[in-house]
């Protein structure tokens, strides 16, 4: 074969593989968010239907004289709605911080006490992917109101001051190391902790922000049992990786998708290139699509 046309050919497919991609970048950045919008109007519901199950309403009840028999929640479940108006932020909570579970919203630690609780509550979020829930937690600052409803009553916090870069106690979060469970320490007072992965768009580091109860403390529930999570074990952070679930569906739909790429180009050939093209490039770019979404399943928290 003439050296042209290998050079032709090794030219069209890094000009294929770049146009994949930036779909794929262009997915993450905004793909990614279509599935944590139906996650959350489910979970909205859900969390309706909760609070409606427990003796007055959830959003209202007085955390002094609320419910102590509440069920444990299970990985997924709605938890509680979280606001911090300062950042736009209004999510439905779910138990776990499983990355499968971090797609629908923020995942609560489950070895730490539910908001409202006796305790240090610990929640981990995106803040690049899938609608981004904690984004911006680097702009809070000390004084900023979060507000959570759960089943038990709604909860204030206040933000916590910590020490800046200019070595003063104005800055409302700060950095650990991946590994470094101290932020969920349960002997800190009653307070809330949001954590996600740092700088944007890496988990070299995670950022954290503390906040201190200032509402009245309802009583606890219990908590499911130890079972080897991050809690107990820096090694099983899941956010530092990605899930490895989600190898078996990848791999299918990278299949399908492959199958149906050359399908559509060898039907061009032989049949009327715009029909097959016409016909081919729907179904390409859905098997892109669902392939794009296990593809991400498979990377750090932090992307």
């Amino acid at each position: 074969m003439p050296w042209w046309r290998v050079v032709g050919a090794a030219g069209r497919m890094m000009i294929r593989a770049g146009v994949l991609l930036l779909l794929f970048v262009v997915y993450q950045l905004w793909g990614t968010g279509f599935a944590t919008d139906r996650a959350q109007n489910h979970l909205t519901s859900q969390f309706a239907q909760l609070q409606e199950s427990v003796p007055g309403d959830g959003s209202t009840t007085d955390p002094l004289t609320a419910p102590t028999d509440l069920p444990i929640p299970q990985p997924g479940d709605p938890i509680g709605r979280i606001e911090i108006p300062r950042i736009g932020v209004d999510f439905i909570m779910v138990q776990s911080v499983d990355l499968k579970y971090l797609q629908s919203g923020p995942g609560h630690f489950p070895q730490t006490p539910l908001p409202g609780q006796p305790g240090n509550s610990a929640f981990a979020g995106h803040r690049t992917t899938y609608k981004a829930p904690f984004n911006r937690i680097d702009e809070l600052s000390p004084g900023d109101i979060i507000t959570v409803t759960t089943l038990q009553g709604t909860f204030t916090y206040k933000v916590d001051a910590h020490l800046g870069e200019d070595g003063q106690v104005d800055s409302g979060h700060f950095i650990v190391k991946p590994t470094d469970i101290s932020i969920l320490d349960q002997d800190v007072g009653n307070r809330i902790t949001l954590m996600a992965c740092n700088p944007k768009y890496s988990a070299a580091t995670r950022i954290v922000v503390t906040a201190s109860l200032i509402s009245p403390v309802a009583a606890a529930t219990p908590l499911p049992p130890t079972d080897g999570t991050v809690t107990n074990n820096a090694s099983l952070d899941t956010l530092a990786g990605g899930d490895p679930s989600a190898w078996p569906a990848t791999i299918v739909w990278v299949l399908l998708l492959i199958g149906v790429w050359f399908g559509t180009a060898r039907m061009a050939r032989r049949w009327r290139r715009i029909p097959a093209y016409l016909i081919g490039t729907p179904i390409v770019l859905l098997l892109l699509f669902f392939a794009f979404q296990n593809i991400a399943r498979l990377l750090p928290a932090g992307i």
